[in-house]
């Protein structure tokens, strides 16, 4: 038994959780439902690093994925279907190493190892995906974005806690050169499997093939895993990059420099808002924020247009309609009496083509468009003149006669 196990008597006490890592046993976090473990320990250890708390003895932590634990003691059952995790084929000549190397190849998308490596990792209904931030792009939320873009399985990245960890998940091209001491994160539940699409195969070359002069945050691969030299973390974007609508409960949160989770709001669908669940104590976590006072109660999302609508069907008409996961899909109302489940849903999305690139309708504004690339390249962008707004995510504004092959298209669900 390792020292830190020894010496570990308070935390045992308090949370009753022991983690085997690395040849020790230390005292615990669950975080994400198991996803990942904070791991505590009274001495030093390689890889740990200090970060003490209040009341407590153990101020060297680590967080690691449930995938590096040999054994987890103590752990409560779990309440909900654990998600899928990448599983990686045994084989004589190749193993964990082999994969990340093969991960971080672009020639390597079609290895067939890799791909059954990468399709393992799956999103569900109800499963919870997250989205990485910088200040401005939570004010942006905040304000009335949706979820667009390339996004991770909380499952995947949940040991990842750190500004410094998370770097390497952002999109706004700012990384590990933004030296702020706060990570931000938007959290929801997916909808359908089908709103997500794996940015790999020939339809998503382009994003491959895009110069570092016309894009924001890290090259994309195009074998579905993230850029990293020490993390596997497949990633996903939203299919065509269209927004999604925003689920019921959606969360957005802080980690600060210590790792901890900080609920910043909860989205109100009824009120189209989000409610401020932080307190006193926290509220300077949300000082570099642009525009969004730290003290506001409530902020609603106002008259943003909307480029998405999830569309229910109950007794024949049409309604608006919400995703309050893991329950389903009812009737958007103020009143509880009319929040009925729906009878059919789907996700409404406006496409169109501009100079023969297909594109998103996401406004009109006297006559111009706003459109976003389906399929991001460096033929499309120059064609388009698109502008990066983020990873994966180009815009542009076109004049409304120019534009065919405008129309509405609803991707209904299975319920």
């Amino acid at each position: 038994m390792s020292v830190a196990s020894q010496s570990s008597g308070a935390a045992d006490e308090r949370t009753g959780l022991r983690v085997a890592y690395g040849g020790g046993v230390y005292p615990a976090e669950e975080i994400a439902r198991g996803a990942a473990y904070g791991l505590f320990s009274a001495d030093e250890v390689p890889g740990f690093e200090w970060a003490p708390r209040p009341g407590t003895g153990l101020p060297w932590r680590r967080f690691v994925h449930v995938t590096e634990v040999t054994a987890v003691h103590g752990a409560a059952e779990p309440v909900e279907q654990p998600e899928t995790p990448l599983l990686v084929p045994l084989h004589r000549e190749r193993g964990w190493a082999s994969v990340h190397q093969l991960a971080q190849q672009p020639q390597a998308a079609g290895d067939p190892l890799l791909t059954a490596v990468r399709w393992s990792a799956a999103v569900r209904r109800g499963t919870r995906m997250v989205k990485i931030l910088s200040a401005g792009q939570l004010a942006g939320y905040v304000r009335g974005w949706l979820p667009h873009g390339f996004c991770y399985r909380e499952h995947d990245v949940a040991h990842l806690r750190t500004p410094a960890a998370t770097a390497v998940l952002r999109g706004d091209g700012a990384g590990a050169r933004d030296d702020t001491d706060v990570t931000y994160v938007l959290r929801w539940r997916a909808a359908d499997p089908a709103d997500y699409d794996v940015p790999v195969g020939a339809e998503h070359r382009g994003l491959v093939e895009l110069a570092p002069r016309d894009r924001l945050g890290a090259a994309v691969l195009g074998t579905g895993f993230v850029p990293s030299s020490s993390q596997l973390v497949p990633e996903f974007i939203t299919r065509d990059f269209a927004d999604l609508p925003m689920p019921a409960n959606a969360t957005l949160l802080a980690y600060p420099a210590d790792g901890s989770e900080v609920v910043l709001y909860t989205y109100q669908a009824e009120q189209r808002g989000w409610l401020r669940m932080v307190g006193p104590q926290w509220r300077h976590l949300l000082a570099a924020v642009p525009g969004l006072s730290p003290d506001q109660e409530y902020v609603p999302t106002g008259e943003v247009p909307r480029s998405t609508q999830l569309i229910g069907g109950y007794a024949g008409g049409e309604y608006e309609a919400v995703a309050d996961l893991p329950g389903g899909f009812r009737v958007l109302a103020m009143t509880r009496a009319a929040r009925y489940p729906v009878d059919s849903v789907a996700r409404r999305v406006r496409h169109a083509r501009w100079r023969d690139v297909p594109c998103l309708v996401l406004r009109e504004e006297a006559g111009w468009l706003r459109l976003r690339l389906c399929r991001p390249g460096p033929e499309a962008v120059a064609t388009t003149g698109a502008q990066c707004h983020e990873r994966g995510v180009y815009e542009t504004w076109a004049p409304g006669t120019e534009v065919t092959d405008d129309r509405v298209v609803d991707h209904p669900y299975v319920i």
